[in-house]
Order: structure tokens, then C-alpha cells, then sequence
């Protein structure tokens, strides 16, 4: 998944996209509010992490630009200011979420977990696709009740074809949601992490999930009877 973060303290910059990325998101970092309206109009983001207090333009201010749009990515808000006045404030101007400081990190980090599934239109962590289970949350894969080792990337990458299951996702898309918009992404990258991917999840004797749909892209569905 691909998250933006608007937020001008380089301690904070430092700590919340080390433990994003380590978590295995895909993490783009603005250091005010200008930027941050831009990557956010020049980019496809899950969700976006949103600092008030920003340089150039406010966080309020940013998020009005966004809504007034048409712009729907999930904005979970970060801020000291913790009245119900600025609480109500950031939801009324569009806010889905909002995270007083300071706060812990894995507060943090389940609030933007619960919002990309709400971007999927997903309540659960768990999804199961015939016999591949995959936990969001605890980050683990299993077919047919035994564990798939994946690297980060090939669980980003399974990720998102899961929550976008029984739709065609094309090479762009998928090469918006796993790398970083500063990646240099060379033309047969996404095949090959597909090809591998699709390796790892259908061992001897199963059926593949993951179908090529030539010139369009790649989808996960149960396998055909």
C-alpha cells in the first residue's frame, strides 16, 4: 500500500517512515504543505497521513484543496491540538481519522491499516481467496493451511491484488501501490514480481490464482472448477 506523510518534524519524518516501511508500506514524505498538495494531486496514495500545523500551507487548508477536488483518499489527521472544537474542525473539512499527539506507533500504525481496508471496502484483516488465506494485520499467508514465506514486497504486491480480487489490475497500478514514486522501475520489474509471486503461492498439485489477462494486466480469483 501507498501512504503519503505531510509532516515538518524531521524526527517525526524519520521515526513514522522507518516503522511505515518496516511495516511494509510504500512511504512518500512531504515537509510542507505545498509539497504535500502536490504529491498528493500528482499521485495515487491509499492514504494520506496529515500534519495541521505545516509550513506554506496548513493542514486544514490542504485538505479543504483536496475534498473541494473531488480528491477521496483516506486522511487520518496528526495534531497536539486536542480540543473537540479542532476535532470536529478536521472531520467536518473532510478528515476520516484523527490522532492526538503524542501518540503511540501502533495506534498509528492500526488506524492506516483500518483505513486502507476501508479504502477496499474490506472490514476484516483476514481475506480468504478459495484456499489462500492472507492476514493483513499479522502480515502472513497460508495456502491450503500451510505458511508462504514472502518478502516484503511480494507481500505488498499480494496485498493489493487481494484487496482488489476478481478485478484486472493493470502493470500501472501496481507499480503506483508497491514503489515509491522516486523509484526507477524498468519495464519487466512488475512481471517478473507477478511471475515470482504467483510461483511461491501455487505450490505442486494446486491451481494458480493469480491469471494473466494479456494487454491489460494481472488478476487474484479462486481458482476455476
Amino acid at each position: 500500500m501507498h501512504l503519503l506523510l505531510i509532516e515538518d518534524s524531521p524526527r517525526l519524518q524519520a521515526s513514522l517512515g522507518r516503522g511505515l516501511r518496516k511495516a511494509g508500506y510504500v512511504v512518500d514524505i512531504a515537509s510542507d504543505g505545498n509539497e504535500g498538495l502536490w504529491l498528493a494531486q500528482s499521485n495515487r496514495y491509499d492514504v494520506i497521513i496529515l500534519d495541521l500545523m505545516l509550513p506554506g500551507l496548513d493542514g486544514l487548508s490542504l485538505l479543504r484543496r483536496l475534498r473541494t477536488e473531488q480528491n477521496g483518499t483516506h486522511v487520518l489527521i496528526l495534531t497536539a491540538r486536542d480540543t473537540v472544537e479542532n476535532r470536529v474542525a478536521g472531520l467536518q473539512t473532510g478528515a476520516d481519522d484523527y490522532l492526538i499527539k503524542p501518540f503511540a506507533f501502533e495506534e498509528l500504525l492500526a488506524r492506516v491499516q483500518a483505513l486502507c481496508r476501508r479504502s477496499y471496502q474490506r472490514k476484516s484483516p483476514r481475506i480468504n481467496i478459495g484456499d489462500l488465506e492472507i492476514d493483513t494485520v499479522a502480515r502472513i499467508v497460508r495456502r491450503k493451511g500451510k505458511p508462504i514465506e514472502l518478502t516484503a514486497r511480494e507481500f505488498m504486491l499480494l496485498e493489493y491484488l487481494a484487496f482488489r480480487r476478481g478485478h484486472v489490475v493493470s502493470r500501472t497500478e501496481i507499480e503506483t501501490h508497491i514503489y515509491s514514486d522516486t523509484a526507477e522501475v524498468m519495464s519487466n520489474v512488475i512481471d517478473s514480481a507477478v511471475c515470482l509471486l504467483r510461483k511461491k503461492i501455487t505450490p505442486p498439485g494446486v491451481s494458480p490464482l493469480i491469471h494473466t489477462r494479456r494487454g491489460m494486466g494481472y488478476v487474484l480469483e479462486s481458482a476455476r472448477r
